[in-house]
């Protein structure tokens, strides 16, 4: 299997689940949400990870953005100009949705972000949040791609799962004995709907191809394409789904997501 085939068949998964992601508790939430101005669905951690970077009046660009729910945050901490970019179109509708509703100007941009259209131009901040890396063949390659869009001096901020948590299986009858190696041989395949809020629809849906990338991996690739790292904070507190809530408050906390940053400097 090629880098190729798995994006295209990470985007057809996506765009087969995307219905189960417009209706349910969470979708009611933002639409509710969106109707107030001043409402962002970004956490404490992350907020406050943006404002150190002064997101307010900065060009913004979000890589992977899904529903553009972000992207829509993005605006009610006061950025400027502001791009979302998915590969799922069917995701992209939801993010129209939501812009529609929430009056705010957002632009979104279907296309794999490996062969992404000329004139695009520079950001002062790109934003990569949870999963979006795991979806990824060839983070060297993701990085090289990334680090185009970000303008000299301008940021990269990445809020993401730990690589650490992709070692335990939290539907397993011990979840907390670690399941799976650090050390993986090849990409999760799963052929069943991608849901985030623990329903699992009884349903044939596509192949798709989850990569458990190292943190070492993740921080070498960002260095490999010229951005300078200049933070990284690991946290105890869970980013992901539902069931790995479970992780949290341990005697032995397990680090579940961080904060990294990275600057261009030229």
């Amino acid at each position: 299997m090629s880098d190729a085939e798995a994006i295209a068949a990470n985007r057809a998964a996506w765009d087969h689940s995307a219905r189960h992601h417009r209706g349910n508790a969470e979708w009611q939430r933002l639409v509710e949400g969106f109707a107030d101005p001043g409402f962002s669905c970004f956490d404490a951690t992350a907020t406050a990870a943006l404002q150190s970077l002064g997101v307010e009046g900065k060009s913004c660009v979000q890589i992977g953005c899904n529903n553009g729910r972000e992207c829509l945050s993005l605006k009610a901490l006061g950025a400027g100009q502001v791009l979302g970019i998915d590969q799922s179109q069917a995701f992209l509708d939801q993010a129209l949705d939501l812009a529609t509703l929430s009056g705010r100007d957002v632009a979104f941009l279907c296309a794999d972000i490996h062969a992404l259209p000329e004139g695009l131009g520079r950001f002062d901040l790109a934003l990569i949040t949870i999963g979006v890396l795991n979806w990824m063949p060839d983070l060297s390659r993701f990085f090289k791609a990334v680090d185009q869009l970000i303008a000299p001096g301008g940021a990269l901020l990445i809020y993401e799962t730990h690589p650490f948590l992709e070692m335990f299986d939290p539907d397993a009858p011990d979840p907390f004995k670690p399941s799976i190696s650090y050390f993986p041989d090849g990409p999760d395949v799963a052929a069943e709907s991608i849901t985030y809020d623990g329903s699992t629809p009884e349903e044939e849906a596509p192949v798709s191809y989850w990569f458990a990338h190292r943190l070492g991996d993740v921080i070498g690739a960002i260095a490999a394409a010229g951005l300078r790292v200049e933070r990284l904070e690991e946290h105890a507190h869970c980013n992901r789904e539902v069931a790995y809530e479970q992780y949290q408050n341990r005697a032995a906390q397990l680090p579940l997501c961080y904060v990294l940053t990275a600057r261009k400097t030229v």
